[in-house]
């Protein structure tokens, strides 16, 4: 059979809503994604309430009996009805709704509710499987990378890298300086708040930042790792809750207010130069994808992920998801793969973010959220006022650097800003979901990822002076 012959087949089936290439429709009703803030009804998860209470209703006595199965199987069931009940929780608020409150609720009432010894065990067993080994944040947040990347005007992404550096840079250094200021005006010091306090948080994740930081300040004070890795890993958890609260709030300014300044607002646009038609802004969303697009879609972004490990281990200097970024901007830059497949892949990214940020929101929660870390953190006045003022600095010197380099203000001010001072991956999810801009993910994880190298190198020069 030629191959002319199986696409008007495959049309034939789609335009008669049947076979492999059956139209996919990006929205049902006016709900473009099932966290995004608004009315839900009797509706949980995107199920009938009736339908919702009997599948909730399965897997929580599974639970209880444990007998829920260690599989993705079961960490889908769990954390998609899970984060759905907590999103239509989220949203029966009308105005908190609008600055993150189901992101918020999603990201820390699990961790809670396991803090207080409410959550089965063998519920618990399942999503941290799920989430880790099992490899759902990278299943998630590849799809993310590779959709956004291979989803974008090829001028937008060759323009706004170089100029990226400037916020990205300037903020690091605008954060160090001020935050070592305040520590020694209240007399914690110059170096040892930088160090105990802006470096963690500005690593962007644990894996840059608590974990080797600990390891050097012992070599250098000739204690054991653990005697720091309560404040640190206290600073950037109390500082990712910070990061979600502005993200926020900055979604509900958009919402709410007119624009504060030229170029303060780009509604998700990270520039503010103008090309020509469609040059320099997000494209438009296809009205209706495919199965066969979505299965393509997968295909590319799970070889990336592999193609990014792959580099990552023979090419230590640069974590695998930086690896996986490059590899997709090549793509995308030199115009190495055919356009179907670029928007097959964006595809499957837009319908990820659209469906399961809840379920990762609650799997991260469940999984690397400790809230007694949190509790601790509370303890300590000098703490707090730095750990806030460490995001604050970040998020306003970035906007403004970002702002001067022809950023959007918001944008730029969210990623590298927040993003440098969230905790990574996980994070980042929670911050760009809670300010509505999941499509900035591929500009957050290239943060995390080369600015927490940096972060993690600058911190190894200023061990030396620790007090």
């Amino acid at each position: 059979m030629s191959e002319k012959t199986l696409d008007t087949m495959n049309d034939q089936t789609a335009s008669d809503g049947a076979g492999m290439s059956r139209r996919v429709e990006a929205e049902v009703g006016n709900r473009p994604a099932t966290h995004y803030p608004g009315k839900l009804g009797l509706k949980i998860a995107s199920l009938p309430l009736p339908v919702y209470l009997a599948a909730a209703g399965v897997v929580f006595i599974a639970a209880l009996t444990g007998t829920l199965p260690e599989s993705m199987v079961s960490g889908f069931a769990v954390t998609i009805l899970f984060g759905g009940l907590l999103i239509w929780i989220g949203n029966l608020f009308p105005v908190v709704r609008d600055f993150g409150l189901p992101t918020i609720l999603c990201t820390f009432v699990p961790a809670l509710l396991l803090f207080m010894g409410l959550l089965p065990e063998n519920l618990v067993t399942v999503v941290q499987a799920f989430v880790d080994p099992q490899g759902f944040l990278d299943f998630f947040v590849v799809a993310i990378i590779a959709g956004s990347i291979l989803g974008m005007p090829r001028a937008l992404l060759l323009k706004a890298g170089p100029r990226f550096a400037v916020p990205l840079l300037g903020c690091l250094v605008a954060t160090f300086v001020i935050i070592g200021l305040i520590g020694a005006a209240m007399g914690m010091g110059f170096f040892n708040a930088m160090l105990l306090v802006a470096a963690p948080i500005m690593a962007g994740g644990l894996g840059l930042g608590a974990l080797p930081m600990s390891e050097m300040y012992a070599a250098k004070t000739g204690t054991d790792p653990a005697a720091f890795m309560g404040d640190l890993m206290s600073a950037v958890v109390l500082a990712n809750v910070v990061c979600i609260l502005i993200a926020g709030i900055y979604n509900g300014l958009g919402k709410r207010r007119k624009q504060l300044f030229v170029g303060f607002n780009g509604h998700g646009e990270l520039m503010r130069i103008k090309g020509t038609a469609g040059e320099l802004s997000a494209p438009k969303k296809r009205d209706a994808s495919s199965f066969i697009a979505l299965g393509k879609g997968l295909a590319i972004a799970a070889v990336l992920f592999v193609l990014g490990e792959l580099l990552g281990a023979h090419l230590e200097f640069l974590h695998p998801y930086a690896w996986t970024i490059i590899a997709a901007a090549a793509l995308k830059i030199f115009g190495l793969l055919p356009k179907d497949l670029e928007d097959s892949t964006s595809d499957w990214g837009e319908m990820i973010a659209s469906v399961l940020v809840p379920a990762l929101l609650v799997g991260v929660s469940i999984t690397y959220i400790k809230i007694d870390e949190v509790l601790a953190s509370m303890g300590n006045p000098v703490f707090i006022v730095l750990t806030v003022a460490t995001v604050i600095v970040a998020t306003l010197s970035s906007g403004f650097l970002g702002w001067l380099v022809k950023f959007h203000f918001v944008e730029a001010a969210i990623t590298p800003g927040l993003v440098m001072a969230d905790t990574g991956g996980s994070g980042d999810v929670s911050v760009l979901s809670a300010a509505n801009r999941m499509h900035l993910m591929p500009f957050a994880a290239l943060t995390n990822r080369v600015g927490g190298a940096l972060v993690l190198f600058v911190t190894a020069l200023l061990v030396p002076f620790m007090g």
